[in-house]
């Protein structure tokens, strides 16, 4: 595939990506690592690296969408901050750990990883599974550890953390709106601190394809900013117009199946 074709495709999985992430309030990562590294593979990136070059250029574009995201919910009012200072803590720390967790692991060994937590999320949606608020908010440091597991699986997965912050904040007796913008603030550090982390431990690995940084692929960066941002309103707007709870079972199916993919690939 030549650059131009790279970037064309970048276009339009940015696209998808923003539609989904704003049609079911989900981070576009979790659409973002299967496609970029079906992509790589065509490509023909060494299979060593592709999950870690996806995970990586994920995170990176994470860092563009969020701020978007961060302002909406600001001007609502639904972003807890209080809660948010203390989770940053954990999470930077958190993620910078995932992102060398994941160096450690074989481009094998992350595939199959990050199938099963796809697999988990599309049974989570299948069935709706959203845990009942149980508990108060922890103090300060209860709220560093949660963020420092978040921010570490969130780096690992190449996700935003709203899969697993939402329910945690939901968990927690926050209100739903504020467990959402809450989240989408929390998903600033997470990918600030997991494209760090992978752009330092891909620097110079030797199998990288050319353009790019670290394990971050910069023409796939540049094609899905440029159009999930927009996209992520397109999908807020359908999210009011169509039956979102037949299209939350259908996206689940095709998570499901992405996910048995790599299993069994």
């Amino acid at each position: 595939m030549t650059q131009i074709y790279v970037f064309a495709a970048c276009l339009a999985l940015g696209a998808v990506a923003g539609t989904v992430a704003g049609l079911f309030g989900i981070g576009g990562g979790l659409i973002i690592v299967p496609v970029l590294m079906f992509g790589f593979g065509l490509q023909g990136v060494n299979p060593e690296i592709i999950p870690h070059l996806a995970v990586g250029t994920s995170l990176a574009t994470i860092v563009f969408t969020s701020l978007s995201s961060i302002r909406a919910h600001h001007r609502h009012n639904s972003v807890r901050w209080d809660l948010f200072r203390p989770m940053t803590v954990g999470i930077v720390g958190g993620a910078l750990v995932g992102a060398w967790t994941a160096s450690l692991m074989s481009g094998r060994s992350l595939e199959l990883a990050i199938g099963i937590f796809v697999i988990l999320v599309a049974v989570k949606m299948l069935l709706d599974a959203n845990p009942k608020p149980g508990r108060k908010v922890p103090d300060a440091a209860g709220l560093g550890i949660a963020g420092g597991g978040i921010g570490w699986a969130s780096a690992i997965f190449g996700i935003g953390g709203g899969t697993l912050t939402v329910p945690y904040l939901s968990w927690c007796n926050v209100r739903m709106q504020q467990a959402v913008g809450t989240s989408a603030a929390c998903g600033l550090p997470i990918a600030v601190a997991g494209a760090l982390g992978n752009i330092w431990t891909g620097w110079q690995n030797p199998a990288l394809p050319a353009l790019s940084f670290g394990f971050i692929y910069l023409p796939a960066l540049a094609g899905v900013i440029l159009t999930s941002v927009v996209f992520a309103r397109v999908g807020a707007n359908l999210a009011h117009r169509l039956n979102a709870r037949v299209l939350k079972r259908i996206f689940s199916i095709m998570l499901l199946l992405v996910g048995l993919r790599f299993l069994l690939s």
